[in-house]
């Protein structure tokens, strides 16, 4: 049985058509790549019900695969879904008698991030797409498609957060509610999990009632589900605990130091500033390979705002991570602050593109008097153009 076409589903008609594209081609093989909580499932799912799909595809299985941490679970999982014996000479079989069909393996990162496991992992998605009348379709946390399978060109780009319209359209119909809605839709970064679960609780608490216990609360007013599906901290968990994040130990002390950034960071900034954080660039590629922080047209790093709050509240940068970025920020006011008589044009950029990371870090630091926020507040901000 195929999961229900979500129901409120807006803002992916440019990816949809994308891929039905694919799917008209021989053999497609697709891999819907994104963060966690970005509406990878629903995608697949709509794409799946879209009545050309369900024309070309006589047969068309939805296979979750975030209870198959090996490749033996996921085996089983995949052989007990086509009611076969649980070896991958049976499924292969199996599904080389069929008509032509869609296999949808969802969550696919569980078997395949291990390590350990993930050659033999990609060598059973490899047997699949050797049976030429099978189109196979996966979801994916992160940015990287498994090896050993011949993707579909053009790849589909990784999912990107909601436009502002298709946000606001998905919160009203959630909410039912469509005034003083845009503070309340600011707090998501119109993640989608993110808006959903936003919506729901304003449509039975209201806007007010929300933006007060966001202050207080923050993301756990969004976390009353139990499955990451409705729960955004065990979505952005789950994220944190993938086994590309552990091998860098430093990851999350730089995901900590990211989420106190609203306004992100040049990589040159995050190189200068001397971080004591082992492999600083391992640590930063796995975050991005995770999806857990995005560079932006700027080249600016940075974390969704639900993953910005959530980290600092429950994993917060220690103080000598922090320390690094303060004093380096410190320097880039303190030449402008020497040569402002001159204009110091290559600074007020970079100050200007920090303004809100200062403001936060300011704030972070407020109780550190050793440290370089002690000496913005004392000696630069007064100083400072208004």
């Amino acid at each position: 049985m195929l999961p229900a076409t979500p129901k409120i589903f807006h803002g992916r008609d440019t990816e949809i058509e994308e891929l039905l594209i694919a799917l008209r081609q021989d053999s497609p093989r697709v891999a819907i790549l994104g963060s966690g909580g970005m509406g990878k499932t629903s995608l697949a799912t709509a794409v799946m019900h879209h009545p050309e799909v369900a024309d070309k595809f006589q047969q068309r299985h939805f296979i979750a695969c975030d209870a198959a941490p090996t490749l033996a679970d996921l085996v089983y999982i995949v052989a007990s879904h086509l009611n076969c014996e649980s070896s991958k000479n049976s499924i292969v079989s199996t599904l080389s008698a069929g008509p032509p069909l869609l296999v949808v393996l969802d969550n696919m990162e569980t078997p395949w991030e291990p390590v350990a496991s993930r050659s033999e992992v990609e060598e059973f998605l490899s047997l699949l797409t050797d049976i030429p009348h099978l189109a196979l379709m996966i979801t994916m946390r992160g940015l990287e498609r498994p090896g050993k399978v011949r993707w579909t060109r053009p790849f589909l780009q990784p999912l990107l957060p909601l436009s502002h319209s298709a946000a606001r359209q998905t919160f009203i119909e959630i909410a039912d509610v469509s005034e003083g809605i845009d503070e309340v839709l600011a707090l998501t970064d119109y993640l989608p999990l993110a808006v959903s679960l936003v919506a729901s609780v304003v449509s039975f608490e209201g806007t007010d009632t929300v933006l007060r216990r966001w202050k207080e609360e923050r993301t756990t007013i969004l976390s009353a589900g139990h499955d990451k599906r409705s729960n955004l901290e065990m979505s952005i968990a789950m994220s944190l605990s993938s086994p590309r994040m552990i091998m860098f130990p430093g990851t999350r002390d730089l995901l900590g130091v990211i989420s106190l950034l609203p306004d992100g960071l040049l990589e040159a900034d995050l190189m200068q500033c001397s971080l004591p954080i082992a492999d600083v660039e391992g640590c930063k590629r796995a975050l991005i390979r995770t999806s857990l922080v995005y560079m932006d047209q700027e080249r600016r790093i940075k974390a969704l705002a639900p993953v910005r709050e959530y980290v600092c509240s429950a994993h917060p940068p220690a103080a000598e991570c922090v320390r690094p970025l303060r004093d380096h920020l410190y320097q880039i006011l303190m030449l402008w602050k020497s040569f402002r008589q001159l204009s110091a044009p290559e600074c007020i950029p970079r100050i200007a593109a920090n303004l809100g990371n200062l403001q936060s870090l300011l704030v972070w630091g407020l109780d550190d008097v050793e440290d370089a926020s002690f000496k913005i507040r004392r000696y630069v901000l007064p100083r400072l153009p208004q």
